[in-house]
């Protein structure tokens, strides 16, 4: 029996989730839901529509078709980057973007841009 378009999200999304090391909460989080919503349309009780699609594509940094194509196409044009290695989790794209402006936050303070006496 194959597989229906909507089952091949689920499980591509469950695949990158496992991947990356992310939870459902980083992946709520980057698409501003709640972790119950992506829950449920994990769970198959709510559908994943085309505009969440676009948006887990882009937070996992891959084609929209390559999520749809499945959990092998998907893991294989997974960037190395985004990908978990052996004890270390890798960040969620918003929590890097996070670090980085609170680095850049923390460095501008001890550089002001103005003469001092």
């Amino acid at each position: 029996m194959r597989m229906t378009l909507a089952e091949y999200v689920r499980s591509t999304v469950a695949a990158l989730l496992h991947a990356t090391g992310e939870s459902q909460t980083d992946l709520a989080a980057a698409l501003g839901v709640s972790q119950a919503q992506v829950s449920r349309r994990q769970a198959g009780s709510a559908a994943w529509s085309l505009d969440d699609c676009d948006a887990v594509a882009t937070h996992f940094e891959i084609d929209v078709l390559d999520l749809m194509a499945g959990p092998t196409r998907a893991a294989e044009v997974l960037p190395d980057a985004r990908r978990r290695t052996l004890g270390r989790r890798v960040p969620a794209a918003s929590q890097v973007e996070q670090q980085e402006a609170a680095r850049w936050r923390s460095s501008t303070r001890s550089t002001p841009c103005w003469p001092t006496r």
